[in-house]
């Protein structure tokens, strides 16, 4: 029961590449943003060693809700407010375009049915409200709904459609971004830790392991907040009841159904907040309960659960990702703090850190500067 549903796939082969000694960059962590950063950096003529201490996609890229959204972890127009108009409409197209680009390489791991973000109550409904308005002042693709279709019909109190959103199944997206990168020339290296970045023998490390490996370095260690986010899946249903991914409560609570009709529902770590910021990988008998209530009141019926898990990410003080040279140690880079959004955020901020390394630059990388703690 501790072994996520996306898992279950086969991984597709790979090719053997093998790269001892001195590389040009050594990557650890092998899920969405290590294997991103990897096949960009192999693609650029570099040689590259990837290290992941378990199987490729076996953390948090194997472990989440199977979302990927456009945007970040903060709301529209909460974020024309903290970071400023310009910069949050650049990101916002900025995620857009990562999007395009992670559906060329997904195939059939991606569909893109739209997304709504719900209003569980008022004061929620008048939040959103505010982010519609804010997005569609900026020619942002969204719709506003009064009333929710299917299985969210008279349960909520209106919604943001956001077109063009995703589902994801992240294991099989990620194994093939995988195996592109074992072609591409780069050196996969599966359950193997590292303990001590500073001992890889490479011109350049890539720290890509979001809110697992907390510790393995020092300056990150506040600036990057281990989080739990558990998950249970349902048997198969007798009908369709949600045809797109949904969440609500400010993100707290997060669903949808699979083509094989089963439903996937994640969160209500606030149920148990303070014990959820952890990096211990285990289910809470708190939460799983919540869980599975909260399931019965969405299909309208008890079924059973056959898998559930969790899986930890990175949460940050301002919500934003840390993308970039890590301030005083010249060869050590980051991409990681992506506060629960990490399928799509994770694909662009893997790029982002190996267009850095290449020496491309993007207005991105002022935004994302670890610096800006330190």
């Amino acid at each position: 029961m501790g072994n996520p549903y996306w898992l279950e796939d086969e991984a597709p082969p790979r090719a053997g590449v093998r790269r001892d000694g001195h590389v040009d960059v050594a990557v650890v962590g092998g899920g969405v943003t290590g294997c991103a950063a990897a096949l960009r950096l192999a693609e650029g003529g570099l040689s590259v060693r990837l290290h992941e201490q378990r199987a490729i996609a076996e953390g948090a890229s194997g472990r989440n809700g199977g979302f990927a959204l456009r945007g970040g972890a903060t709301r529209y127009d909460v974020a024309r407010e903290t970071y400023g108009h310009e910069r949050a409409a650049a990101y916002w197209r900025w995620t857009e375009d990562a999007l395009e680009r992670l559906e060329t390489l997904a195939g059939d791991a991606l569909r893109r049915p739209g997304s709504y973000r719900l209003a569980a109550d008022e004061e929620e409904r008048e939040a959103i409200r505010s982010e519609y308005e804010a997005l569609r002042e900026d020619g942002i693709a969204a719709e506003w709904l009064d009333e929710v279709p299917g299985g969210a019909a008279g349960r909520f109190h209106g919604a943001i459609s956001h077109p063009g959103d995703g589902s994801i199944q992240p294991a099989r997206f990620v194994r093939r971004l995988a195996a592109r990168a074992a072609e591409a020339g780069a050196d996969l290296r599966e359950h193997d830790r590292v303990a001590d970045v500073e001992a890889l023998d490479a011109d350049h490390v890539v720290v890509a392991t979001d809110g697992y490996g907390h510790g393995l370095v020092a300056e990150l260690a506040d600036l990057i907040w281990p989080t739990r986010g558990q998950v249970i899946v349902s048997e198969p249903l007798d009908r369709v009841l949600y045809d797109r991914p949904h969440y609500a409560r400010q993100g707290f609570d997060y669903w949808q159904q699979l083509p094989d009709r089963r439903v996937v529902l994640g969160g209500f770590r606030d149920v148990s907040i303070m014990d959820e910021l952890t990096d211990v990988e285990e289910t809470t008998e708190t939460i799983q309960t919540a869980l599975e209530s909260f399931l019965g009141e969405l299909v309208g019926g008890t079924p059973h659960v056959t898998h559930r898990w969790a899986g930890i990410f990175g949460l940050t003080q301002d919500m934003l990702p840390l993308v970039g040279r890590v301030p005083g140690r010249d060869r050590l880079w980051v991409a990681a703090g992506y506060s629960g959004h990490g399928n799509v955020l994770g694909f662009a901020c893997g790029e982002l850190v190996a267009d850095a390394i290449l020496g491309r630059g993007s207005p991105q990388l002022e935004l994302l500067d670890p610096a800006r703690f330190l």
